[in-house]
């Protein structure tokens, strides 16, 4: 077996409750024998967390945030100097950038020459990929990253500078055919090294079962934030409870529009049939997802811009067996295939939610074949292992091109 490249993954803060899907990454990566160490840039914000973050045994270093006065900067521009040979020259190429993402690069930069690392691969093409990508150029070796949704989608106030960070990445990762086509309409030849790798599940963690005739109630797994389209999902339920069902509804996931969403609850008459259940852990998440009739994932695009790509809890509902309704945003049709692996509606619609919904509820038969070819569809094209062991490639073959001599150089 070829020896593998130690490698730097670079997220803006770790752990986070609702980013799975990253720990999921690091976990098959540690199955395979990945020599991998994380960098936070940014102090934990939470107070509950995963349980599969108990597995996890990459060890994690938190790159200071803020320098504590001018003495200290220039302390470490006197240690890049000597730690990182022609430092100066490529600071030079930063005069453009955040002064704080400079100093973190710098920091970032020095860890990975102390620790051997051989390739810096970031999540989310904002912060992390911003001092990623600067902290590669200081030590002279490769980066890649994954953009998920926001990082490509929302307008910032600050300049993210997404052109420079594809065009200098050695590759890079996006969760959806649907944000390869977009990053590639948007950006043309820059994205012509965009390759679309599905986040994966460890199935061995989510086993099938097929979907219990006597199921009742509809779930809904998220943040309480716009794009997750909940209040979508609340007016659906008002329409089938005044059509005469007797349908329950619950929500788990805490966020900023969890007032809003209780306050419509109230007004739409849904008091005690649409209940709220705050952040639960993935166990409960499992447990909730195995006794529903349906799982319902509405999402819109905010107003904003921001949206999901294709929703973890998406993944985790179908390879467990529950039969989803989902709206036909960004790369979700790839998954929720209509009529196949679940039905698919239009985003912002809660006259086709409600009907799609009441459609899985009353017919069994639809339940238990969409539920089985979902799970194929999972098993086939988001395990987990595999799809992390195509993002080793991709380490592998940057470290091997950053390695390699240009023609005509000795």
């Amino acid at each position: 077996m070829s020896v593998q490249p130690k490698v730097a993954y670079v997220v803006k803060r770790y752990p986070r409750f609702s980013e799975t899907f990253i720990v999921n990454e690091i976990l098959a990566h540690e199955a395979a024998g990945l020599p991998v160490e994380i960098f936070a840039l940014r102090p934990v914000e939470e107070t509950h967390f995963q349980d599969i973050l108990a597995r996890v045994q990459t060890p994690v270093t938190r790159v200071p945030e803020k320098l504590r006065n001018a003495e200290a900067l220039w302390m470490l521009m006197r240690e890049a100097q000597d730690a990182l040979p022609g430092c100066w020259t490529v600071l030079g190429r930063m005069r453009e950038m955040d002064a704080g993402n400079v100093a973190q690069a710098v920091l970032l930069a020095m860890a990975c020459r102390r620790k051997g690392i051989q390739h810096i691969h970031a999540h989310f093409g904002t912060t992390a990929t911003s001092v990623g990508r600067l902290a590669a150029d200081l030590c002279g070796i490769s980066y890649s990253f994954t953009a998920h949704a926001k990082d490509i989608f929302h307008e910032y106030d600050e300049p993210q500078h997404l052109d420079l960070k594809l065009r200098d990445a050695s590759q890079v990762v996006t969760v959806s055919d649907w944000n390869v086509a977009y990053l590639r309409d948007r950006f043309g030849p820059l994205a012509d090294r965009v390759v679309r790798i599905y986040n994966g599940l460890d199935l061995d963690r989510f086993a099938y079962e097929p979907p219990a005739p006597d199921a009742e109630g509809i779930l809904a797994v998220g943040r309480l934030v716009e794009k997750k389209g909940l209040h979508i999902l609340v007016e659906a339920v008002r329409i089938l409870r005044a059509s005469g069902r007797d349908v329950t509804c619950r929500i788990l996931g805490g966020g900023p529009e969890a007032a809003n969403l209780a306050a419509q609850v109230m007004g739409s008459g849904l008091t005690g049939i649409v209940r709220f259940h705050g952040p639960q852990p993935q166990a409960e998440v499992v447990r909730a997802m195995r006794t529903a009739a349906v799982f319902a994932c509405p999402c819109i695009v905010g107003r904003a811009g921001d949206r999901d790509g294709l929703p973890t809890v998406l993944l985790e509902a179908m390879a467990l067996g529950t039969p989803v309704v989902a709206s036909d945003v960004t790369g979700i049709p790839e998954l929720v295939r209509d009529g196949e692996t679940g039905l698919c509606v239009p985003e912002g619609d809660p006259e086709a939610l409600a009907a799609a919904l009441a459609r899985m509820l009353d017919d069994r038969a639809l339940r238990r074949r969409i539920s089985e070819a979902a799970r194929a569809l999972i098993e086939r094209e988001f395990d987990g292992h595999a799809n992390a062991a195509r993002l080793r490639q991709v380490f592998a073959e940057a470290v091997a091109a950053q390695a390699r001599p240009l023609k005509g150089v000795a």
